[in-house]
């Protein structure tokens, strides 16, 4: 007899994005997180349009990418506090992502960056996924990124003693870069450098993490772009008033000479050729004299 197949267990599918936790209950650590995590995304638009036509891309701050199925699911997650991946939709099926399942989407981010309140010990944890002392042991953040999911790029800047170390996944292996004679850290594939700059935003001034383009002009955010068109205008609206002075000066000048050269003899003909004035000008201005 056969079975019916409404009977037939089957193997439960994997979770996706709308079913896995979004947050696992922890304070963001400190006050420059998101801000921080805005500034790298703002001022990076403009190089991500250019390179993705098509918008198929996602920035993820402080969101969980999922690797592995765990109980609890977040154990089977890390959280960069921001990361960039190319050629995925920013939305999925129309809905606005909750999380960043590796077993949906098959493709890696490019760059992840953790910023580290502390010495960066727990971003720089290499513990693997099976330790010989433990089996559930949690593996480190820096093993998941380079051994699981891969990561091309991955920085960690410790806010406390403003250092930034940047690792490149070469041969299979994170290896400490060497900034360049600007000071700043090339990420090839996006066609950007990353480094510190000190300034001011969002009302804290300190030292941030910014983004170059590869000739090492600061990439600016909306508001700052904004604010230097606003004194390009001040300032063409500033040198259109001076020349508006000093054309009324100079004609101020001109009508001023005209009696002048008119006592000296000069008639009104050579009067306008000497002032460069309409005739008609001039004229009036004579037969005005002759009537007073």
């Amino acid at each position: 007899m056969s079975s019916n197949p409404a009977q037939i267990a089957l193997p439960t599918p994997f979770p996706n994005h709308l079913q896995l936790p979004e947050e696992n209950g922890e304070f963001v650590k400190n006050f420059q997180e998101h801000p921080q995590s805005i500034l790298l995304t703002d001022s990076l638009s403009a190089v991500l349009e250019n390179l993705h036509p098509d918008g198929r891309y996602a920035i993820g701050q402080d969101c969980g990418i999922y690797w592995r199925q765990t109980d609890p699911p977040d154990r089977g997650a890390e959280a960069p506090d921001w990361f960039y991946v190319p050629g995925v939709p920013p939305k999925l099926n129309g809905q606005i992502r909750r999380s960043y399942v590796i077993w949906q989407e098959y493709i890696a981010p490019m760059i992840a960056l953790e910023f580290a309140s502390g010495d960066g010990s727990p971003e720089r944890d290499r513990t693997p996924l099976f330790s010989a002392e433990n089996e559930n042991t949690r593996p480190g953040k820096f093993w998941v990124y380079e051994q699981i999911l891969r990561i091309p790029y991955y920085g960690i800047y410790q806010i406390r003693n403003e250092q930034l170390e940047l690792y490149r996944l070469i041969n299979g292996i994170y290896r400490l870069q060497e900034t360049n004679d600007r000071g700043h850290y090339p990420i090839e594939p996006m066609g950007v450098e990353l480094g510190l700059w000190e300034g001011s935003y969002q009302n804290q001034t300190q030292r941030w993490l910014r983004w170059w383009d590869g000739e090492g002009n600061l990439l600016l955010t909306g508001s700052e772009r904004a604010e230097i068109e606003r004194q390009r205008a001040e300032r063409e609206q500033q040198r259109a008033d001076r020349a508006e002075r000093e054309r009324d000066s100079i004609a101020r000048s001109q009508r001023e000479a005209i009696p002048q050269l008119l006592r000296m003899g000069l008639t009104p003909q050579q009067v306008s050729e000497a002032l460069q004035l309409p005739l008609e000008e001039v004229q009036g201005f004579n037969k005005r004299e002759e009537r007073s």
